[in-house]
């Protein structure tokens, strides 16, 4: 039997995994949670086979599901994290894989695609949505258009409206680090403002 945790903020996705789940014999929804950190708890408590994932949760939560995805993965008996969401841009998918997810799905893969990466994400395999793994293939043939995780980082910040000042306070790095990463940035999208470079990587998928 897969034991599993479903963590998603929107009370109607859960009951409809739920539901989803409750006709496959080998698979058992063993708890729910509706914030990252609730995620990590039930994690810790139940000792499931997998965490089923969502990206982005409420308001409420302070941080995201690519937070709980890392905390979870650093458990002394991990369960694989596979990720559900509504986001495929490159940072999403980046700061996912990064995390540890063994998997990335989009929520309107079919049921049979869902159950059939759970099971994969069980047996330790990888499984990804096929546009997701089209992306990451694209950021394999085109290196040089590839930020790093930290680079976008500071342009997700940028974009948000900051400044560089207050992209070093959250980032704690210092404000010659910010602007190093930014000169990187700019040169890798071929570009000569903050204001661009948030353009091209929205037009390239590397931020939503």
């Amino acid at each position: 039997m897969i034991r599993l945790v479903i963590a998603d903020d929107h009370p109607i996705v859960r009951a409809g995994l739920r539901a989803l789940f409750d006709l496959e014999p080998d698979l058992e929804v063993v708890a729910e949670a509706e914030t990252p950190e609730d995620a990590v708890r039930a994690a810790e408590r139940e000792n499931p086979d997998v965490v089923l994932m969502d990206l982005q949760f409420g308001s409420r939560s302070t941080s995201t599901g690519a937070d709980a995805t890392r905390r979870i993965r650093a458990l002394d008996a991990p369960p694989y994290v596979l990720v559900l969401t509504n986001y495929d841009s490159d940072a999403d998918i980046l700061g996912a894989v990064e995390a540890g997810a063994s998997g990335y799905l989009l929520k309107d893969a079919p049921p049979a695609e869902l159950t059939a990466a759970v099971r994969a994400a069980a047996a330790g395999e990888s499984a990804l949505a096929p546009v997701i793994a089209s992306r990451l293939l694209d950021r394999m043939r085109a290196p040089q258009v590839s930020l790093s995780s930290r680079e976008i980082e500071v342009l997700e910040l940028v974009a948000a409206g900051l400044s560089n000042t207050e992209v070093a306070g959250r980032l704690f790095v210092s404000e010659t680090t910010v602007k190093s990463h930014l000169a990187h940035i700019f040169s890798k999208l071929d570009v000569t403002s903050r204001t661009a470079a948030v353009s091209a990587a929205r037009q390239r998928g590397i931020l939503r």
